[in-house]
Formats: C-alpha cells, structure tokens, sequence
C-alpha cells in the first residue's frame, strides 16, 4: 500500500494522459468527433496533467495540495460525467447548445442563426462503446476510482502529518 501511496500522484497522472490521448486518437484518426459534454470532460484531464507537471517539477515531494486538487478536478470531471450519462440515457436534458433542440422563434434571422451555432454532435448520441459502455460511462468509472483513492491518500497523507 505505501508502494501505491507514494505513486498515486503519477497513477492518475498516466491514466489522465492514456484518457487524453485515446480520446484525441479516436478525434482525429479515427473521426469520433466529440459532442460539447465529451469536451467539458476532458478538462479533467487536461488539468491533472497540468497541476501534477507543475508539482513534480517544482515540487519534488508528496504534497497534500497535489491531492486536494484532483480532487476538485476529479469532481468537476464526475459532474459532467455523470450529467452526459444521464443525458445519453434519456433521464437528464443537456444544455441547448448540446441537445440539437431550436428554440421557437417567429423570426427567420434568428432560427437562421440558431442553425448556424448549433452543435454538429448531439450529447444524447453515443458515438463509440467499448465492452457494452459508452464513453461518458467509462469515464464515470473512472472519475469515480480516481474519487474513492484520491479520498483515501487526501486522509492518510493528513494522517501522516498530524502525527509528525
């Protein structure tokens, strides 16, 4: 356990690149183009790759900032998730700019511009599946692992340093 303590940061760090590039990959070789809620999740990643880079570079030592900050992260990242599950499912509406609804209008000029700033990809649109999951599930699952031990070291790490 203290072997995984020690290496949890650069764990997440990894799987946030490996989440990161798969997505890209499937972007832009294999044309999976990503819906608006696909792009709010990446943020995460985006995030932990930036603020690990900037604690290891400058920081050398396990820190408890480093994990109270993919923390926030992983819940922004979770949030969305689960609210692109909810919307692929049909139990939750997304935003307008995602769901391909137009809003009533009595004006031309408006439903024109409506049309023309809408998203090509629908959020309620699976675009891929992997062993029966879609992308927003798996990105659950993984939000929610990061969660479950991001929670564990952010207590055994106070732990640690309440008693030295």
């Amino acid at each position: 356990m203290n072997y995984i303590t020690r290496y949890w940061g650069s764990v997440v760090f990894i799987l946030s690149v490996i989440a990161i590039s798969s997505a890209l990959v499937a972007e832009n070789f294999f044309n999976i183009l990503p819906c608006k809620m696909c792009l709010y999740q990446r943020y995460t990643y985006y995030f932990i790759i930036v603020i690990f880079s900037i604690f290891y570079f400058f920081k050398k030592t396990l820190n408890l900032w480093l994990y109270i900050f993919i923390e926030i992260a992983v819940l922004y990242g979770l949030f969305y998730s689960i609210w692109h599950v909810g919307i692929e499912q049909k139990l939750l509406k997304g935003p307008l700019d995602c769901t391909g609804i137009l809003k009533k209008t009595n004006s031309a000029e408006n439903l024109k511009e409506q049309i023309l700033n809408q998203e090509i990809i629908n959020c309620s649109d699976i675009s891929w599946v992997i062993f029966g999951l879609s992308g927003a599930t798996i990105n659950v699952i993984l939000m929610l692992l990061f969660l479950f031990f991001n929670t564990i070291f952010i207590f055994k790490i106070y732990n640690e340093k309440e008693k030295s």
